[in-house]
């Protein structure tokens, strides 16, 4: 590998939340795989001033790998590493494949796959500005030509099981067309949390012929496809002259400037980003309110939610009823040390939970169970409150479950509000005894009927208990 230059100051990002200034060098890798094949590489980073000096920031750093579209190259993405960088992400860019007549869609794509890994290097590398700087967490993002690549690389990387890739981005994808490769196959094998932007009057690859079968193809379980309405193609971008050549030969009816499609498409990054590379949830949260609050796009989603634990318990062996990567139990609302795994074995009557970990690293948090041993009585559970759970899954189609809590028998009303405050359907309206309660909606009114994809909310009414929560009926 050999370092060309380093530490070039880029300009700060205006937006509010940003925390960093950037740092970049430039390197080339080498696959031994491809005959030692040079992989130019541009690196943006977190960078800090001190002494007038531009060092690396402190902490580590998800990673961002980008592929360019055709006959483009880094420079035309310099709207993203100024977006992205700020808010504490790693940008490399590739600048391979750049060719005019030899471009080589499988290459890229073996390019994209080989620095997923390599970059990961550079934080144990005490000669590169990334040293302990790189966390493990890592994006593919790509436009046009090397949003397919991004697919093909992805393919590869989901099947020999890297655990690295958490996500890929795809920003107007194009099908691969070289080789006999093929990006809309490729995206059969990936598994990962996917996210695919178009621009509704992309001529250049026409959302139908390329987008669209993409997302389709994706066997995530969390997948969006958002178009933005009036979108062109190349204003993913900064301005390049071959792209808007392209644009202006094949797109028509593009009605929002490049400034609107890029802030609309930033408003969903940064929040898709922090879920999946930082873990943070509420941020996801705040996805899905974009997604049905915006006005500037349409969007299909496929993406199930954490299931709901529970505690099961089984000749006094507590389980999870839900399989996750980590678990974490607790008694009384305290941590029990080394408490770890699937299942736990109590030794004191209490109050038990258990936090499940999934490979999204955001958890659940189970309801409560009261273990209670003495003479070998079972005792029946009966919650300590009132309490009405996020109904799961959420979003859904058509069934979702909801749960609810009676400490006490109570007249209980469950029932479906649209958001304009009109009943739906009515799913309990009867006396119950204490415990824990759940029922079902199958997205039907009280005629039995279907009713449209949309947001619902569900109301319960116990004793003097009221509580009402939003849930999400796609389509």
């Amino acid at each position: 590998m050999l370092v060309r230059f380093f530490f070039m100051m880029i300009c700060l990002s205006t937006l509010v939340k940003a925390q960093y200034q950037i740092g970049h060098y430039t390197t080339i890798f080498q696959d031994p795989d491809r005959l030692d094949r040079d992989i130019e590489t541009k690196i943006y980073y977190p960078a800090t001033i001190v002494d007038d000096s531009i060092i690396t920031a402190q902490g580590q750093f998800p990673v961002i790998v980008f592929g360019h579209g055709f006959i483009m190259d880094w420079s035309a993405y310099q709207n993203l590493w100024e977006e992205f960088v700020p808010n504490g992400y790693i940008m490399a860019f590739p600048t391979t494949e750049g060719s005019l007549l030899s471009t080589d869609h499988q290459q890229f794509g073996w390019d994209l796959q080989f620095l997923v890994t390599q970059i990961q290097g550079e934080g144990f590398n005490n000669n590169s500005p990334l040293y302990n700087s790189v966390d493990n967490n890592t994006a593919l993002m790509g436009h046009s030509m090397g949003g397919g690549a991004v697919f093909l690389a992805a393919d590869s990387l989901c099947n020999n099981g890297n655990n690295q890739l958490k996500t890929i981005i795809g920003l107007a994808p194009a099908e691969s067309s070289t080789n006999g490769v093929s990006s809309i196959e490729s995206a059969l094998n990936i598994t990962i949390p996917s996210l695919i932007l178009s621009g509704s009057q992309d001529g250049v690859t026409p959302p139908t012929d390329h987008h669209i079968p993409m997302y389709n193809n994706l066997a995530s379980d969390c997948k969006t496809f958002i178009s933005i309405s009036g979108g062109g193609h190349c204003y993913f971008a900064n301005s390049n002259i071959f792209c808007d050549l392209a644009e202006s030969a094949s797109s028509s009816g593009i009605s929002i400037s490049r400034t609107e499609q890029q802030n609309v498409t930033f408003n969903f990054l940064n929040l898709w980003l922090d879920y999946t590379l930082k873990s943070d949830c509420s941020d996801f949260d705040v996805f899905q309110d974009s997604l049905l609050t915006s006005d500037r796009i349409t969007f299909d989603q496929s993406c199930l939610q954490n299931p709901i634990a529970n505690i099961i318990e089984n000749e006094g062996l507590l389980t999870s009823s839900v399989i996750g990567t980590e678990y974490q139990w607790y008694l009384n609302n305290s941590i029990i040390p080394n408490a770890n795994e699937f299942a736990y074995s109590p030794t004191i009557n209490g109050e038990y939970n258990v936090e499940v970990f999934f490979s999204s690293g955001c958890p659940t948090f189970s309801n409560p169970y009261n273990f209670i041993d003495d003479l070998d009585i079972i005792l029946i559970l009966i919650p300590s409150e009132y309490s009405i759970s996020q109904n799961y899954p959420n979003p859904f189609n058509p069934i979702t479950t909801l749960q609810y809590d009676l400490p006490e028998e109570s007249f209980v009303n469950v029932a479906i509000y649209d958001m304009l405050g009109n009943m739906v359907n009515t799913l309990v309206n009867a006396n119950q005894s204490s415990g824990y309660k759940s029922v079902q909606w199958n997205a039907t009114n009280n005629q039995g009927e279907p009713v449209s994809a949309g947001v619902y909310l569900y109301k319960i009414q116990a004793g003097d208990f009221v509580d009402t929560k939003k849930m999400i009926l796609l389509k």
